[in-house]
C-alpha cells in the first residue's frame, strides 16, 4: 500500500510541476506568435492526446519524469513559407528570452501560490524551547540552558523549529561566532549567546545542526506507548499492538518513548527481549528491528511503529496566520529565501562543503512525496513548493540543454549583436547532455544506496 501511495504521490507532484513549467513556455510562446506543435507532459509514446483548433497537440506520455513544448523551428525541420513568421528562431532575441525564462518563472509562481495558501490557512507550531544540553558542547559553553526559548539566529527572528533548522543549515561551512538570541526560562528579556563553530556542518551527511551545537528541542514527556503499528513491519510481526506500553528492553527499564527509539536505532537486526504492559497485564515478546539505510551508508534500526500522541502545553502553542494581502508578501519572501538557500547549497556542493550524496533522484522524491502526502495537506503543499523552487533553480543553471543554457546563449547574442554559432551550440549541447546525464546517474546511484 505504501509503495502505491508513493507512486501516486510522485505522479501528482511531478505532473503538477512539469505542467506548470511547460505551460509557462507555452503561454508566452503563444503570446509571442510562435506556433506550438506539441505540449507534452511526460516522455515517450503518448497514451492520451488531443489537438486544438490552432494545431497544437496536447499529450500525456507514459514516463512522468519531465515534459516538453515543441515549437515550430527551422532548425528542427522545414517550415512552410506562410508559417515562417510563427517559427521560434525567427522571433527577436527578447521574445526568445521571454519564452525560455517563462518555464522557471512559472515554477516560482507555483511556489508563491503554495506558500500563500499555507500562510492564509494558518499553521500551528510550538515555541522552540531548548531541551537537553550536551556537556562541554558549544551550546553548553555559551550558556544555553534547558527551557530557553530561541527567538533569533544570527539576528534573524525565528518562531518554530523548522525555521531554526533552515537558518542553521544555511550556515554550512561557517567559521566563528554563531549568535543565538533566546529568552531564559520564565523571562521576557532576550539574551544573546555566542556559540563558537569551526567549518559548521561541513560534509555532514545528512547535516545534524542540533547535535553539532549540542542541544535537543524540548518535548513534553512522551510515555513509551504505541499509538501506531504498521502492518508487515517488525513491530507488527513481533505482535506489538496499539496501546502497548514498553516497560523494559533486555531487562533495562525504558523511561520514555525517546529512550525506546534510541535503543531501536542502534539495534538494527538484533533480537530484543521486550517486557510490555497490555490492558493491565505484563507480557514478554521478542522484537528484531529492521534496517533503515541512511545517506552515506549508515544504518539505523526501524520497527514501523509510532508513539501515542501527546498534548503540548497550550501556552507553548503558536498559530502563524496571515491575511490574504499580507500573505502575498510573506509567500514571496519565503520563495526568495528558499531559492537563495538552494543556490547556496549548489555552490557549497561544488566547493565540497556539502557531500554530493545529498543529491536526490526519482526514488527519494517518490518516498518523500508519499511521506508528506500521508503527513497531511500542509506538509504535501509545502513539499510541492520546495520542489518547484528546486526545479526552477536547476533549470536556470547556465548549462546547455537546460533553460539557463539557452538564456546564456541569448544574452551573449544581446551583447555581441549576433547569435552564437551553430557549431558552438552543438559543442555546448554535447557538454550539457554529459553534465546532466552524469548528475542524473549520480542521483539515481545515491537513491539506490539509500535503499540498500
Amino acid at each position: 500500500m505504501g509503495l502505491i501511495q508513493n507512486i501516486l504521490a510522485v505522479i501528482v507532484v511531478l505532473g503538477l510541476l512539469v505542467t506548470f513549467h511547460e505551460f509557462g513556455h507555452f503561454w508566452v510562446a503563444r503570446r509571442c506568435g510562435v506556433k506550438v506543435l506539441r505540449f507534452s507532459v511526460g516522455f515517450g509514446k503518448p497514451f492520451w492526446s488531443r489537438t486544438d483548433r490552432q494545431g497544437t497537440e496536447f499529450a500525456v506520455a507514459a514516463i512522468p519524469l519531465g515534459g516538453y513544448v515543441k515549437m515550430l523551428d527551422e532548425r528542427e525541420g522545414p517550415v512552410p513559407d506562410e508559417q515562417l513568421d510563427q517559427a521560434f528562431n525567427r522571433k527577436n532575441v527578447w521574445q526568445r528570452i521571454a519564452i525560455v525564462a517563462a518555464g522557471p518563472l512559472a515554477n516560482f509562481l507555483l511556489a508563491i501560490v503554495a506558500y500563500w495558501a499555507i500562510f492564509v490557512a494558518g499553521t500551528t507550531t510550538v515555541a522552540p524551547l531548548v531541551g537537553d544540553v550536551t556537556p562541554a558542547s558549544p551550546a553548553a559553553e555559551a550558556g544555553l540552558e534547558r527551557g530557553d526559548e530561541i527567538v533569533a539566529i544570527q539576528g534573524e527572528s525565528v518562531r518554530a523549529w523548522d525555521e531554526i533548522n533552515l537558518k542553521l543549515v544555511a550556515l554550512i561551512g561557517y567559521d566563528g561566532r554563531l549568535e543565538i538570541d533566546a529568552r531564559p526560562d520564565g523571562s521576557q528579556a532576550t539574551r544573546t549567546y555566542g556559540l563558537e563553530v569551526d567549518n559548521f556542518l561541513a560534509r555532514q551527511n545528512p547535516p545534524q545542526p542540533f547535535d553539532t551545537l549540542g542541544f535537543d528541542p524540548w518535548r513534553p514527556d512522551m510515555p513509551a506507548v504505541l499509538g501506531q503499528v504498521i502492518d508487515g513491519e517488525a513491530a507488527a510481526q513481533a505482535g506489538l499492538k496499539v496501546g502497548d506500553r514498553i516497560v523494559e528492553v533486555n531487562g533495562t527499564p525504558v523511561s520514555d518513548w525517546m529512550d525506546f527509539v534510541n535503543i531501536v536505532r542502534v539495534s538494527a537486526g538484533e533480537e530484543l527481549s521486550l517486557d510490555i504492559e497490555r490492558d493491565g497485564d505484563q507480557q514478554s515478546l521478542t522484537l528484531t528491528p529492521g534496517t533503515n539505510p541512511q545517506a552515506g551508508g549508515a544504518e539505523i534500526g526501524y520497527i514501523g511503529a509510532g508513539a501515542e500522541p501527546v498534548s503540548w502545553p497550550e501556552e507553548l502553542q503558536r498559530e502563524i496566520r496571515y491575511g490574504p494581502v499580507e500573505a502575498v508578501g510573506q509567500a514571496v519572501a519565503k520563495t526568495g529565501e528558499m531559492s537563495l538557500l538552494t543556490v547556496d547549497a549548489i555552490r557549497k556542493m561544488l566547493v565540497g562543503l556539502i557531500s554530493p550524496s545529498n543529491l536526490s533522484g526519482p526514488i527519494t522524491i517518490a518516498q518523500i512525496s508519499g511521506d508528506t502526502a500521508r503527513a497531511g495537506l500542509e506538509a504535501f503543499v509545502g513539499f510541492i513548493a520546495y520542489l518547484s523552487i528546486s526545479l526552477a533553480v536547476l533549470n536556470l543553471l547556465p548549462i546547455p540543454v537546460l533553460d539557463g543554457g539557452h538564456l546564456l546563449y541569448y544574452l551573449v547574442e544581446v551583447v555581441r549583436g549576433r547569435p552564437v554559432s551553430e557549431q558552438a551550440q552543438a559543442i555546448g549541447l554535447r557538454i550539457g547532455i554529459t553534465l546532466v546525464g552524469t548528475l542524473m546517474i549520480m542521483a539515481l546511484y545515491f537513491d539506490l544506496m539509500r535503499l540498500w
